[in-house]
């Protein structure tokens, strides 16, 4: 079976290479670009809207399960095991900084999706825009340590609300694809 994430990253490399110009003269022009074999099989292996969650809190027999449901249908799969293990992880969960009690939040983890504002800030989490995108510079596992460790102000059990990763270990390029280059 030909793996879905082969399928994507072709997909991304021949729109990026074949369909992505900058010279505004080229308007009405057409470019073939190469033949890509969509023939075959293919299966979803993996999903990672929001990274760590799946490592977190799906339990290691049903993770093959989770990567392969539909994200319309993950919320009533998993959402009481997952506010089981938020639970488990702090006793003292009451509400995060988002104001979510621990139901309101565990159906938002549990539905893997990454939301996108298509008109405002674009951010995992800024302490004013929630869960708008994510921009290459969001610190999605502070993020993520605070919403569960930190309270309803963000204060509480502080040794456990950041991973002590500031930045990335390379900057950002200002064009696309944005990533650093690979050491």
């Amino acid at each position: 079976m030909k793996n879905i994430k082969t399928l994507m990253f072709a997909l991304l490399i021949s729109g990026a290479a074949f369909n992505c110009s900058n010279d505004d003269d080229a308007v009405g022009t057409t470019t073939t670009p190469a033949t890509l074999d969509f023939s075959g099989t293919y299966s979803q292996d993996d999903q990672i809207a929001r990274p760590a969650i799946n490592t977190v809190f799906v339990d290691g027999a049903a993770k093959n399960v989770f990567n392969t449901t539909v994200p319309s249908a993950q919320g009533a799969a998993f959402q009481s095991s997952f506010e089981a293990k938020l639970l488990a992880l702090n006793p003292d969960y009451t509400t995060n900084a988002l104001t979510w009690n621990a139901a309101t939040f565990t159906e938002a983890l549990a539905t893997d999706v990454l939301t996108v504002s298509l008109d405002g800030t674009t951010t995992f989490f800024d302490g004013t825009n929630v869960l708008t995108g994510r921009a290459l510079e969001d610190d999605v596992i502070s993020v993520e340590l605070l919403l569960i460790f930190g309270g309803p102000d963000g204060s509480e059990k502080p040794g456990l609300t950041d991973d002590n990763v500031s930045e990335n270990d390379k900057e950002f390029t200002p064009s696309f694809p944005y990533l650093a280059s690979p050491w």
